[in-house]
């Protein structure tokens, strides 16, 4: 047994020494051809290797370089309107939520102060003036009838009435300012306009001084911005006009399309960079302001480059170099200059023409044997 255990050892041996040996000699003819034609950095291959070698042809295309940004959506400032009270005062309450839907002229809160009390009172008493001030023009127009009074004093009666008029009317329109009067020093604000509740800074029972932070923002999201950092590397690769693909991780897949509208001229001093604003329609109401999203640009060259994929490219000693296939076991190394990759494609501005068999596969050990390495 022991001597039928040493035979099948020795058997499995001689098989896996001659796999071995024809495995060294394939690479070594390989080798040795690439080292005979070193010098003209082309040569032939055994017939075997040759038929692991899988070639493509060289096209042409025209570039196309792309930029990614990080951009943020905001709302369009023509389109919304930040309410700021007039006076100070107390919430005695409020009807709207953040992000709710409100339509224009709709009671958003209410609100008590001390300075519409003043004004009401102004009011009563200018209604008053302006009633006596009717009531003797009337007088003085029936006292001119009966030739008992002059046509002076009719015109001072008329200038009274003319002076309680404006009077009330310069009262009723500061009362205006303040919403829908209440009474008793209340008012109700009401919606400057039809939109979303973008902002919201008060709740009932809160102190507010007129003049300073507003209170809430309502805004038009049907059309939004979205705002995008072009930093100082990237500023000749963004232009105006130019179309921007939009995406973002709450559609996944889903890609939107608009243009950029304006890059601004003005570096912003947080982000180093300069905004460029894109104006997207969003009937749907998928874009929120202040969500994040991904833009990306692109660029078409104007000239067509011969183009390759770009793993058939190899990089050594700071030059790209491609294999070339010359024939049915010949191959030649080609020195290339790049233009530029994109989506797995490379671009040559020299090295290659259109119709030349690129390899693709096992590129590398061809380049080392013709190469010499």
């Amino acid at each position: 047994m022991p001597g039928a255990q040493g035979f099948c050892l020795a058997i499995g041996n001689w098989r896996l020494g001659m796999k071995c040996q024809r495995v060294v000699g394939l690479f070594f003819a390989l080798v040795m051809v690439g080292r005979a034609g070193a010098e003209a950095t082309e040569g032939a291959v055994s017939a075997a290797f040759a038929e692991r070698v899988k070639t493509v042809k060289a096209t042409t295309g025209q570039p196309v370089k792309e930029l990614t940004v990080s951009g943020v959506v905001a709302c369009d400032p023509d389109q919304s309107v930040s309410y700021v009270p007039l006076v100070n005062g107390v919430v005695v309450r409020t009807a709207f939520t953040l992000g709710a839907k409100v339509e224009k002229g709709q009671v958003m809160l209410d609100m008590r102060s001390p300075e519409l009390s003043t004004l009401q009172a102004e009011l009563n008493s200018v209604e008053a003036e302006l009633k006596s001030a009717l009531r003797g023009l009337k007088w003085a127009e029936e006292m001119l009838a009966d030739k008992m009074l002059s046509e002076k004093e009719l015109a001072e009666a008329q200038e009274k009435v003319g002076q309680a008029e404006a009077a009330k009317e310069r009262v009723a329109a500061e009362l205006e300012m303040f919403g829908e009067v209440k009474g008793r020093g209340v008012f109700s604000v009401l919606a400057p306009m039809g939109g979303h509740v973008i902002t919201k800074q008060v709740t009932a029972g809160m102190t507010v001084a007129g003049g300073e932070e507003p209170l809430f923002t309502v805004a038009n999201l049907g059309t939004v911005w979205i705002v995008a950092n072009i930093y100082a590397s990237n500023i000749p690769f963004v232009q105006d006009g130019m179309e921007a693909h939009i995406s973002c991780i709450s559609y996944p897949g889903q890609v939107f399309t608009s243009k950029v509208d304006a890059v601004s001229q003005v570096f912003d001093p947080e982000d180093k960079a300069l905004k460029a604003r894109i104006v997207v329609d969003n009937a749907d109401m998928k874009f929120k302001p202040g969500m994040s999203v991904d833009i990306r640009f692109k660029q078409t060259a104007s000239q067509s480059l011969v183009t390759l994929p770009a793993d058939a490219l190899i990089f050594d000693s700071n030059r790209y170099y491609a294999v070339v296939r010359l024939g049915t076991d010949r191959f030649a190394v080609r020195e290339v200059t790049l233009f530029d990759t994109s989506h797995g494609k490379a671009y040559l501005t020299s090295g290659l023409t259109e119709g030349d068999e690129v390899v693709i596969k096992n590129q590398i050990l061809v380049y080392s044997a013709l190469m010499g390495i």
